[in-house]
Formats: structure tokens, C-alpha cells, sequence
């Protein structure tokens, strides 16, 4: 019988429940040990405060007592730590303990970060996939939790089995590690801006003792019938794809004024409207440039690095 390749012995080891380590032991780190032990892993664990790990020593996880005990115990090692800087810091003075070893980086940072780490962990001898989890805790090993994944593409194939234990959304997006966590910065950008939007607006109600509950069903009407439909058709990304802003919906002239009265409104009523300012004026620059009658999404051409560099 021939020998197995590494990605199929990889594959084996994925489906034989094989040992894995969990270094950092916060709300996520916890969730993602306690998925891999309910898929009958044996999962080490270890966190610089040790007593974090007693939940899941509980479930079965083993205790390491020392970072280098930890990532002695498995050939594979999961890190979810609240920085690369931090990760950096444990995981450095270990040198050869890594090298041979599959490290999938689950922490949160920048693309740049995730590169820099990749190039490290290569140097060390070290197979290395970069990851972002678009998800609580609470969804971890669930069918809909979506996690990202960078790098090596026959590494994420062959310890898919392992990952898909994390969430049922489990994607590969690209061999260069960066890209997950341009993904992930990305959504979480729609998220915070949304975010900020629905606090202003409720500022705004509350000076009338209107309450946040009284207001949720129209926000949520609002949300789903108009903005979720406008911003998730495809029609909307092959606009800015295509960079065609003609448009019969709602133009630049529309928007800008209305924005001028959210914020005139919002001073009014003593909130302030200072993250709304540039807004208002990249869509008075628009105007004057002549672009008055196209979509909103013109924006994007000034925005994007990529499309003012092609222009000039």
C-alpha cells in the first residue's frame, strides 16, 4: 500500500478526532475549545490565568501548565488572543517548540498584522493559516457561524473536518492571510456604522419621551424593507463594481439635503452630529463637481484608494 500524502495523513488525522490545542482562554477561546471537545477532540488548553480554564477542564480539556506544555500536546495549536502584539509575545520565545506544527491564528487585528505573522510562522518552520470569526460565542459550532480563513489552501483542506466543528459557515478566501481580516473589518464597519446610526437616531426620539421600545418596530420595519434591500442586491454592487451612478431612486441632491437637516435637527436638539459632518461634506463636494443627479454610491469613487488612484 502506498504512503498516504501529507494532506491526505492530515485529512485522517482531522477525521480521527486528532489532539488540539487552545491557547487563550477569553469568551471566544472558551467557546472554540468547548466545540472542539464536543466534537471529541482532546483539547489542551492554557491562558495566562489559569483558573479560566476550569469550565472546560470540567468537559474533559486537559491543562497545560506552562504555553510550551501546551503547544507540546497537539499538532495542531488554535490561538484566540486579544492581540497580535500579545500573541507575538507568548508565542516568540518558543522557537523550534513550534516549528512542524499547524498554527491557525483566530485573533483579532489587522491585515498587515496577519501577513507579518504568516512570514513569521514560515521563518519558524511553522504551517500557518490566518482566520476571523464573524460570530459570538454563543454561535461558535453552530450551522449559520461564519468563520474566515487565509493561507495555505491545501492546509485549510486538509484540517476543514477540524475548522467545520467551529461553525457550518467555515470559508476559504484566499491564499494570502490578510484577506479574512479585511473581510472581517469590512462587516464589522456596516455593523458599527449601523450601530451609531440607530444610537443617534434614539437620541433623537428621547427628547420627545420617545422610548427605544416604542421606536423598534419602525426601525425594524425601516431596516428590512428599505435599507437591508438597497444595500444587499446585487444590482447595488455592480453600480459601484462598474462605477454606473445614473440612477432613478434616490440621488446625491436628495440625500445631501436630507442629511443637512439630520444634522441641523440634531444641533437643534443639542446631539451631536460631528460623525455625520464629512459625510455631508463629500456629498457638497459631489454636488459642486457636478455629480448632483447621480446615486449616493459616486461616493465610493472618492473613497476607494484604488479607484482615485486609477483617475489619476
Amino acid at each position: 500500500m502506498s504512503r498516504l500524502s501529507d494532506r491526505d495523513e492530515a485529512i485522517t488525522m482531522s477525521n480521527d478526532r486528532s489532539p488540539v490545542t487552545v491557547i487563550g482562554l477569553g469568551l471566544m477561546g472558551k467557546a472554540l475549545a468547548a466545540a472542539f471537545l464536543k466534537g471529541s477532540h482532546s483539547t489542551t488548553v492554557w491562558n495566562r490565568s489559569a483558573g479560566k480554564a476550569d469550565d472546560l477542564v470540567d468537559l474533559g480539556a486537559v491543562r497545560a501548565e506552562t504555553i510550551s506544555e501546551a503547544v507540546s500536546a497537539s499538532k495542531v495549536v488554535v490561538v484566540c488572543l486579544s492581540t497580535y502584539e500579545v500573541m507575538d509575545e507568548l508565542l516568540a520565545p518558543l522557537g523550534n517548540e513550534l516549528s512542524g506544527r499547524v498554527l491557525i491564528n483566530l485573533t483579532n487585528g489587522t491585515p498587515d498584522d496577519a501577513r507579518k505573522t504568516a512570514k513569521w510562522a514560515i521563518d519558524c518552520g511553522v504551517d500557518y493559516l490566518d482566520g476571523a470569526i464573524m460570530a459570538v460565542p454563543q454561535m461558535i459550532g453552530a450551522s449559520d457561524a461564519l468563520l474566515f480563513y487565509g493561507g495555505q489552501q491545501d492546509l485549510f483542506q486538509a484540517h476543514e473536518p477540524l475548522l467545520k466543528l467551529l461553525g457550518g459557515n467555515t470559508t476559504y478566501l484566499s491564499d494570502d492571510p490578510g484577506v479574512p481580516m479585511l473581510y472581517n473589518l469590512a462587516l464589522l464597519t456596516i455593523l458599527y456604522g449601523t450601530g451609531e446610526g440607530m444610537l443617534h437616531a434614539q437620541a433623537m426620539l428621547s427628547t420627545a419621551n420617545i422610548s427605544a421600545t416604542q421606536f423598534q418596530p419602525y426601525a425594524a420595519a425601516w431596516f428590512n424593507n428599505v435599507i437591508l434591500p438597497l444595500f444587499s442586491s446585487l444590482d447595488a454592487a455592480r453600480e459601484v463594481d462598474e462605477g454606473d451612478y445614473a440612477t432613478e431612486v434616490s440621488n446625491i441632491n436628495t440625500n445631501r439635503l436630507a442629511l443637512g437637516h439630520i444634522i441641523k435637527a440634531s444641533e437643534e436638539l443639542d446631539i451631536s452630529a460631528k460623525w455625520l459632518a464629512p459625510n455631508k461634506a463629500l456629498l457638497d463636494q459631489m454636488v459642486n463637481d457636478g455629480y448632483g443627479e447621480d446615486s449616493p454610491f459616486r461616493a465610493f469613487e472618492t473613497i476607494s484608494p484604488v479607484r482615485r488612484n486609477k483617475r489619476s
